[in-house]
Formats: structure tokens, sequence, C-alpha cells
């Protein structure tokens, strides 16, 4: 059960995808600018990565390594998480019509986000069996999630505040981003 705990903070909070590994930095730049479309992509991006990282993980061990197809994971892992991206953007488009609409194009660059794959190739890499693939998936999304609301929170704050003309816009959301990335830096003694 400590295992299992140590890896979800590992996921989440030391080993933060998008503040230490910087993967889906598009998204997370992208759809910042106001908390609940943040939390919305966040809550996207969690269902996405935690359901892939299960199919993956059950695909990589019933099918490609008995059938020593080993090689075609990462193209496996690319349609099984399009697969979901076009499910989630169905469900949003019928369910939430107007959180489909403050998503738009961001919603299908979860298939090309590089977190949802790379979580998908570090859990073979790192040799985890179903229960730590998934507890891996939930971890890394929620620290996503996290990441995301965060600087959203920020970036409404800024929105009040006299900024220097050349700092105005991406600039100083890269700083916030930047120091976001330093403070999570602290986590790394939990583990």
């Amino acid at each position: 059960m400590t295992n299992m705990i140590l890896l979800l903070i590992g996921a989440s909070l030391v080993n933060n995808v998008v503040l230490s590994q910087f993967y889906g930095l598009c998204p997370f730049l992208g759809v910042s600018k106001q908390v609940k479309t943040a939390f919305s992509m966040g809550a996207a991006v969690v269902f996405v990565i935690t359901i892939a990282s299960a199919v993956a993980s059950l695909i990589y061990s019933f099918i490609l390594v008995p059938l020593d197809l080993k090689f075609l994971q990462t193209i496996v892992f690319i349609l099984v998480i399009a697969g979901l991206v076009q499910f989630v953007e169905m469900f949003l488009k019928k369910n939430s019509p107007a959180l489909y609409k403050a998503l738009g194009v961001y919603l299908p660059l979860i298939t090309t986000n590089c977190a949802v794959l790379g979580v998908a190739l570090t859990n073979v890499q790192k040799e985890y069996g179903f229960v730590n693939s998934v507890l891996n998936g939930i971890g890394t999304s929620v620290g996503f999630l996290i990441s995301i609301v965060v600087l959203a929170g920020i970036r409404e704050q800024m929105e009040y505040n006299d900024i220097a003309k050349p700092l105005r816009g991406m600039p100083i959301v890269l700083f916030a981003a930047a120091l976001m990335a330093i403070a999570f830096t602290g986590f790394a003694g939990l583990i």
C-alpha cells in the first residue's frame, strides 16, 4: 500500500509531467486562461490518461508481448489514445456543448498530447503491472490537472496587475510556469 501511495505522489508532484518532464505544454499553456476551462481540460486528461494507461497495459501484456509484437507499442498506444479522445469529444459535444466549444481545438490536441503517450510508454519501460500502470496514469494526470489549474489561477490574477509592456501575454505566462516548475522541485523531498 505504501508503494502505491508513493507512486501516486511521485507521479503527481515530484515527477510532475508538465513541470519536470515538460510533456503536454501545448494544452498547459493554451487552455490555462480560465480556471473553469483549465479544470475541464484537466478532467478530460485525467480520464484519457487513466483509461489509456489501463487499456495500453492490457493490450501490451496480453497481445503485444505474447505475439512478440512489442515493436508496435507506440503505434498501438497512439491508436488507443486517439479512440479515447474521440469518445471524450463525442461525449462533451452531446452532453456539454458549452464546454466542448470552450475547449475548442485543444480537445483534439489531447490525442497528440505527448503526456498521454509518455505515460503509456513509461509504464511499459518501467515494467509496471496493470495496477501500477493505472496508478501511474492517475497520478500523472492529477499532476497535470493540478499544474494547469494553478497556472490558470495565476493567469486570472495577472489580468488585474500592471505588467510591463514587453512581458504582457505569453512572456509573463512562461515566467509564471518557470516559477511553478522551480516551486515543484520542493516536492522532491517527499519521496
